[in-house]
């Protein structure tokens, strides 16, 4: 009980060092958590993805659609329980800059909408579904009509907002905005019929998630040798495919949050190194008066520790508020922003880790120094 008596006196004795210390400690820990939280946010649709789903695109390129008619073929396939057919539209909303993901899809509810929402959908061939985080970034209400510019598919197209979906947890991409498929080929026919009957990919549903490999071969393989080709992957590994094409930033965002920390750790040393250079004579004093080393360097690391581990926590706790204003900020760019239970303990491991690596030196230093030469030292 006197040691944490003892230590908290010594922390607060440089009230000023001590506060500007954890200042920084809580601006670290707090851009280590963001940065963190950021990577994370890339690999959300992989982290989400249904083991139970395989994708079927055109092995050339994503770019290159698939004829309709493979949909049937695919059913065929053993195993398989269920095929729907999607295509990405990327339209734009009123400017450029309101970039949201767009799909036409055959109806399917996967997410937590309203029975009578669904149905409202499937009735109306210009029905849309929207995700609660695209709704509130718009204003989006049930009954809206929102006018999208197509680019792969050219002219303006007029949706109906009949039913807002909810994610079955925080993970849940709740920013994407879905209408049918039907609509768009039947309109596709009538403007430029050689973009019609083409899908973009098949969303396959699977029976056993253990076959899945042996299901996509036995996929591919039914394309084998035709004019358009198929490649089939787990939806795991389809949004992988896209986190690698930015793997270079990801990478660099890490090196970033880790050199933030390696800078704090520069910071705390210097400060604890300050600390124990002042002290040397207290030291020699407490050692003739018979506290061994031991003694010292746990009143030493315990206020490296008590330093790292108070500034640490304030910059946890002041994570998820700037996390969730620096969601709303980026829209539906970064369509789940959660900081999760992996970061806030890889926060609390390296402040420990600064705390602990900081006062090693000056532990050292204190455990070795004479009596005589303690005393003659002037802080």
């Amino acid at each position: 009980m006197h040691l944490i008596k003892l230590i908290f006196r010594n922390a607060l004795r440089h009230k000023l060092r001590t506060g500007l210390t954890m200042l920084g400690l809580v601006v670290a820990i707090l851009s280590f958590g963001l940065l963190q939280t950021v990577v994370d946010a890339w690999y959300a649709g992989a982290e989400g993805a249904a083991p139970n789903r395989l994708i079927t695109r055109n092995a050339v390129s994503l770019m290159v659609p698939l004829p309709v008619h493979y949909r049937d073929k695919i059913r065929s396939v053993d195993g398989v329980q269920a095929v729907a057919a999607a295509n990405w539209f990327a339209g734009v909303y009123q400017d450029p800059k309101n970039f949201f993901p767009q799909f036409a899809v055959e109806p399917a509810s996967e997410y937590r909408i309203p029975d009578a929402q669904f149905r409202a959908f499937t009735r109306d061939r210009k029905g849309a579904l929207v995700g609660r985080k695209l709704a509130q970034t718009y204003g989006f209400r049930i009954g809206d009509m929102v006018p999208i510019k197509g680019t792969i598919f050219p002219g303006t197209w007029t949706f109906v907002v009949r039913g807002i979906y909810d994610g079955a947890d925080a993970k849940t991409d709740t920013s994407q905005f879905f209408f049918h498929w039907d609509y768009l080929n039947e309109t596709v026919k009538s403007r430029t019929p050689i973009l019609a009957n083409k899908i973009g990919i098949f969303i396959v549903q699977i029976a056993d998630v253990d076959r899945a490999a042996e299901i996509s071969e036995e996929i591919d393989a039914l394309f084998k040798n035709s004019p358009a080709e198929t490649l089939t992957e787990t939806e795991k590994a389809f949004q992988i495919g896209f986190v690698k094409q930015t793997e270079a930033i990801l990478i660099a965002v890490r090196l970033v949050s880790f050199l933030v920390i390696f800078i704090i750790l520069a910071v705390m040393a210097n400060t604890m190194a300050m600390t124990a250079r002042e002290r040397l004579g207290e030291y020699a004093t407490l050692k003739a008066l018979g506290f061994g080393g031991g003694f010292l360097a746990a009143m030493i690391f315990g206020e490296s520790l008590a330093i790292a581990l108070t500034g640490s926590l304030v910059g946890v706790v002041c994570t998820f508020p700037v996390a969730a204003w620096f969601a709303a900020q980026m829209g539906t760019l970064f369509p789940v922003f959660e900081v999760s239970r992996e970061t806030v303990m890889l926060q609390s491991a390296c402040a420990v880790a600064v705390g602990a690596a900081a006062a090693l030196l000056p532990a050292r230093r204190a455990i070795r120094v004479r009596i005589v030469d303690g005393l003659r030292a002037i802080g």
